[in-house]
């Protein structure tokens, strides 16, 4: 094992160049065969998860899931808020800015890393900020780790046996996320990599609340704001793609490279989240109009055949008169 993480290190090596060092011996970042088996893992269980559950009365899981989705709403709140505690003087060693042992962890949020780097919208290197690139970095493990949480919606999906949410756009996010933000965290684990990550952990607030929320059916009523996440969802990956455009058209020390593979892998984003959008909303509404005016039509139509027909009866029972014979 230690010698074929040794060739992908080579390998990684010659086709990404060095490492960043300010990673190094951080939690699952060392080498990239536990976050590949963590995936592997993933897809076998999305694999022979319904199989195994074919015969099986679905969990309910209706406690789990609310304690779940807060502590993913309230984790995706701290990864994007302010805090205006001040954090104290840290050494940048690998071993002091563990983020899995390191004890001040409300000082590190990302608009507080952005907002005092004064990083810049259009481009930004990974060595430009000093203490702040720190910061970003930190939070940003929480981000790549929250992918390996995630992958208990696939799995709470697959208990309660709604199937038919296990898309290709659900399995191709999850398991993508984890494996792309590893790679993202060994070479440029801060500067321009933030605002994607910013803009997602924000809509990971409304979506988390919102699946917290409809784990209690009493509150289902009241959910109306799906569809607009959704739209969140798409707005955030249109953004994320002029945000990354701007530092191909005025290029700073970040690696270009990573930049068109971020744009690429939005527009399958975008792709894969316009289709799901159109099967799942605009045809439900146009199909919901359709049976709505069918049986506009069918109860006009019904009025005149009773308001005709009502009077064959009457008709067919009136007797004629007799002609008086006066």
């Amino acid at each position: 094992m230690e010698h074929f993480d040794a060739s992908l290190s080579t390998y990684f090596k010659a086709l990404l160049g060095p490492r960043d060092t300010r990673v190094k011996g951080w939690f699952l970042l060392d080498n990239y065969i536990p976050t590949f088996i963590c995936s592997v893992i993933y897809l076998l269980i999305v694999w022979l998860g319904p199989k195994y559950m074919r015969n099986k009365q679905p969990f309910s899981c209706r406690g789990i899931l609310v304690m779940y989705n807060l502590g993913l709403t309230l984790l995706s709140l701290y990864m994007f808020c302010e805090s205006k505690r001040e954090q104290p003087h840290r050494s940048t060693c690998a071993s002091c800015t563990d983020p899995w042992t390191q004890q001040q962890l409300p000082g590190n949020r990302l608009v507080t890393g952005v907002w005092e780097g004064k990083y810049n919208f259009f481009c930004q290197g990974t060595r430009t900020a000093g203490e702040s690139d720190m910061k970003i970095i930190r939070v940003l493990w929480w981000y790549y780790f929250s992918k390996l949480i995630e992958f208990m919606d696939t799995f709470f999906f697959i208990l309660r046996k709604n199937n038919h949410q296990i898309t290709v756009l659900h399995v191709y996010h999850h398991a993508s996320m984890l494996n792309i933000w590893w790679f993202v965290m060994n070479w440029v684990p801060c500067g321009h990599s933030y605002f994607g990550a910013t803009l997602n952990s924000f809509i990971h607030v409304l979506m988390y609340s919102y699946y917290g929320l409809s784990s209690v059916p009493s509150m289902r009523p009241y959910l109306w704001w799906k569809k607009y996440i959704t739209q969140g969802q798409l707005l955030q990956f249109v953004l994320t793609i002029i945000q990354t455009s701007c530092g191909v058209i005025w290029p700073c020390t970040f690696p270009l490279g990573w930049l068109y593979f971020q744009i690429g892998y939005m527009i399958s984003l975008i792709a894969l989240f316009t289709n799901f959008y159109i099967q799942t909303y605009n045809k439900k509404e146009a199909s919901r109009r359709k049976d709505h005016l069918k049986d506009h039509q069918n109860g006009s139509v019904a009025a005149v055949n009773g308001h005709t027909n009502s009077f064959s009866p009457l008709e067919n029972n009136v007797k004629p008169r007799k002609l008086r014979k006066d």
